[in-house]
């Protein structure tokens, strides 16, 4: 083959998008409203983080139940969510792609809000192994969102958009982070006391399922109401998604055998094992070692959330920037982006012994969430990059078995600090999370990958053809 052929072919593998639709679009729309499914999502996970301290702690609300629960018990009510959550990921990848995401996602969304609002029912009237089922409920039904709000934006994300769209979207875990730890404070500390924190983050995802009836569509081609123009630019785009995929056979050996996958699978055991000690822990913290309250500890514990919430943001226009413009290949960009996010953030981490103010611990603990925005435009999209058909299914299979490391953090650290007074002892599970951060982000710098998977297509299709490193 001469090389002017060679180079025509290689182009022909580039995305060239159509004319964008100027203005918001349906897109955006959907966008939306799969951001504040997690913002809601996130809500209903993290607010026993905030609200166990005034569980197990009347002094701020003296008018409501104190729970005799000790460390290690809130150690594992705080993992009980993970023990449900990795169940139902990889069927519920399967099922997205298959059936769509639109009922999956309100069936999920309305089943975890009821059990919510039943939380502070059970928690003082039952033991807490009934409270701890109630949460594992709670994270069987929030199993479906993550894989499946994966296939629906495997549908809806232009390429050339797709570090924005899906940073907005997935920031949503950290805004709902954000609003709910201040607002868990006031809420436990006010006449409604620490049940209102529960009924208040479940009635807000019941009235989100009823608008989702009515606003939610699988893809372009199924929404009554999309304009021709961005429905053609939406499909045209995505040349590595097929409009047939719910008809595709799943390539299991395929899938289970490919190193890019299992280097993905390897980064999110890491970072999951980081991020969730810190967002489960990090309460206690700072209310037995840095000695905030129950109201500041809210605000102080939002603060790095909210710094993410502006960092994803800002570094996903600039990845976008650099895609589009080709200053950096996928493969580079993408490394560089989780680099930023699991290097940074164990490098915050080892220099906690070096800060003995508390205004320096609340700065390098604040670095190492933040930096974390990197890992919207790192590993976490790498999943769409792999195989755009199989994408729900990729991140059922990596969130759900990274979800062991979810559950293993805050019960690793309850026995770990068994005087939640000790700085020394927090120290240790901190450095621990700087590990999981090294590890994770090594192994996929020397083993993951940008390229499209041979198995993202149909057999008969050219089952051979490898995304080209600058293609988005």
């Amino acid at each position: 083959m001469s090389s002017s052929t060679q180079h025509s072919s290689t182009a022909d593998l580039v995305v060239k998008e159509p004319k964008r639709p100027s203005g918001l679009g349906v897109r955006h729309c959907q966008a939306f409203m799969t951001f504040i499914c997690l913002v809601l999502a996130y809500s209903m996970r993290v607010n026993l983080s905030v609200g166990i301290v005034a569980m197990t702690d009347n002094s701020s609300n003296p008018a409501f139940t104190e729970l005799p629960w000790d460390s290690s018990t809130k150690g594992i009510i705080l993992s009980s969510f993970f023990w449900g959550y990795l169940i139902l990921q990889v069927p519920a990848g399967e099922m997205a792609r298959k059936f769509g995401a639109k009922y999956l996602l309100f069936g999920a969304m309305l089943i975890c809000s009821v059990f919510t609002m039943l939380s502070p029912i059970i928690a003082q009237n039952l033991s807490w192994t009934v409270f701890f089922m109630t949460r594992v409920i709670q994270g069987l039904s929030q199993g479906f969102f993550y894989p499946s709000i994966n296939a629906f934006l495997a549908k809806w994300a232009p390429p050339l958009e797709r570090s924005r769209i899906f940073s907005f979207v997935f920031v949503g875990t950290q805004f709902g982070t954000v609003l709910t730890m201040p607002i868990a404070g006031y809420l436990a500390a006010s006449p409604w006391g620490w049940p209102s924190i529960f009924y208040c983050t479940g009635l807000c995802g019941v009235l989100w399922s009823v608008v989702w009836l009515f606003v939610g569509a699988n893809s372009p081609d199924t929404h009554p109401s999309i304009s021709d123009s961005e429905r053609h630019y939406i499909n045209s785009a995505l040349v590595n998604t097929s409009a047939q995929n719910h008809k595709l056979a799943t390539p299991w050996k395929s899938v289970l055998t490919s190193v890019p996958l299992w280097a993905l699978l390897l980064t999110h055991l890491g970072q999951n094992w980081g991020y969730w000690m810190l967002l489960t822990e990090l309460p206690n913290y700072f209310s037995h070692v840095l000695n905030f309250n129950i109201k500041s500890n809210g605000l102080v514990t939002a603060l790095p959330y909210l710094i993410m919430c502006v960092l994803t943001a800002v570094f996903s226009w600039i990845a976008d920037y650099i895609n589009a413009k080709r200053l950096l290949s996928l493969n580079v960009s993408r490394k560089m982006w989780n680099s930023i996010a699991h290097y940074g953030g164990a490098a915050a981490l080892l220099a906690l012994p070096l800060v003995t103010s508390v205004s320096g611990a609340v700065i390098l603990l604040t670095t190492a969430i933040a930096l974390n925005a990197g890992i919207f435009t790192g590993y976490l999209t790498n999943h769409l990059d792999l195989a755009p058909n199989f994408a729900g299914l990729l991140m059922g299979i990596t969130n759900g078995f990274a979800n062991i490391t979810s559950i293993l953090a805050p019960t690793v650290t309850g026995f770990i600090v068994s005087d939640e007074t000790s700085r020394y002892e927090w120290l240790v599970a901190f450095y621990i999370s700087a590990g999981a951060f090294f590890i994770g982000n090594t192994i996929f710098i020397l083993f993951g990958s940008t390229d499209i998977q041979p198995w993202n297509k149909p057999s008969e299709e050219d089952s051979h053809v490898k995304r080209d490193e600058h293609v988005v």
